[in-house]
């Protein structure tokens, strides 16, 4: 039975330091990017695979009961709403932006709108 504890101990280690290195390639992506929707893709996805993994390990950590489910609600609803917040970021910057043509070319979605 210690050996048990020991190897859930391990695996939620693991698991938490590959979140904790997920949440730092996010930061150093919107640290070191400098265009604005390059650093809104690094914050969106950083956070919601590190948020993955932190919650995993924790569920690990905790075991399977209750406060498992309530983990696991949390992340169900961060992975909805944090690629929703970061696509209407995006859009907003890239309506308002009178720069970005620099950098985008808005010939193709002329005919969209």
């Amino acid at each position: 039975m210690i050996v048990l504890g020991w190897i859930r101990f391990a695996l939620t280690a693991v698991i938490l330091v590959g979140g904790l290195a997920c949440f730092t390639a996010a930061v150093l992506g919107v640290w070191r990017f400098d265009f604005i929707l390059n650093r809104i893709h690094s914050a969106g996805i950083g956070d919601t695979l590190a948020l993955f993994l932190v919650m995993l390990s924790l569920a690990f950590s905790s075991g399977f009961h209750m406060d498992t489910l309530k983990l696991v609600l949390l992340c169900l609803f961060m992975w909805f709403s944090s690629p929703v917040s970061t696509h209407f970021l995006s859009q907003i910057e890239y309506f308002t932006n009178p720069d970005l043509y620099d950098h985008v070319d808005r010939a193709e979605s002329a005919d969209l709108e």
